[in-house]
């Protein structure tokens, strides 16, 4: 038994090294995509550790769990928010995230109140029939809605870009374009995420792994 091993030893010996190398390899690349980021001055806004720099309102949960911002209903299916403590004016905002369905949530930005504000909306709307990376404003419905469905993916992870430049508003979503609009509802405010009230929605879970920003002008 003793001498199989001892023979089998180069060959666990290899894998081993292999292992390790690809695993410093993934590491490099992940380091050297962050810094490509940075270098194109993109900032994160959360930095995978806690919630500083975050203010909740409503009694939704808000926690940090491997690295990752997660959001789910409250008691008795109790809704909330998730703000930035700063407010951003112009900018180009990237969020990576992931939803345990169903779910109604979205990405708030320029959020000055409940009744000013833009959301990139992370559901599935029956009427009228609209998906993720729909924009909606409050009093205004939807400003622009994405009727592909199959532009999301509801079991992985999904990128939304948003891109706000004065009155100028443009969302992607998996490197597609669902919206592009002007509107002059608000110029600037906190950037948040919503967790819906209803029991239809208990189950709902968003994710969000990854969230950028590159200021283009001015930021509050």
């Amino acid at each position: 038994m003793l001498r199989k091993f001892i023979g089998a030893l180069p060959t666990i010996v290899c894998m081993a090294i292999l292992a390790l190398s690809a695993g410093c390899r993934q590491a490099v690349e992940d380091a050297g995509t962050s810094a490509d980021r940075t270098r194109a001055g993109f900032l994160p806004i959360f930095n995978g550790r806690d919630l500083t720099g975050w203010e909740a309102v409503g009694n939704a949960r808000w926690t940090v769990e491997d690295g990752k911002l997660v959001g789910t209903q409250g008691d008795d299916n109790a809704p909330g928010d998730l703000f930035t403590e700063a407010a951003y004016s112009d900018f180009l905002l990237t969020a990576t995230y992931r939803v345990q369905w169903p779910c109604n949530s979205g990405v708030w930005f320029r959020y000055q109140s409940a009744a000013k504000a833009y959301q990139a909306d992370i559901l599935e709307y029956k009427d009228p029939e609209c998906y993720s990376g729909t924009l909606y404003c409050p009093g205004k419905m939807f400003l622009a809605m994405n009727t592909d469905k199959t532009l999301v993916d509801r079991d992985g992870w999904n990128t939304m870009q948003v891109r706000a430049e004065a009155d100028h508003i443009q969302i992607w979503l998996n490197d597609r374009q669902v919206a592009d609009i002007h509107d002059d509802t608000s110029d600037s405010g906190r950037i948040g995420f919503q967790v819906h009230p209803g029991a239809e929605f208990g189950p709902m879970k968003i994710i969000v792994r990854e969230l950028l920003l590159k200021p283009l002008r001015n930021s509050n």
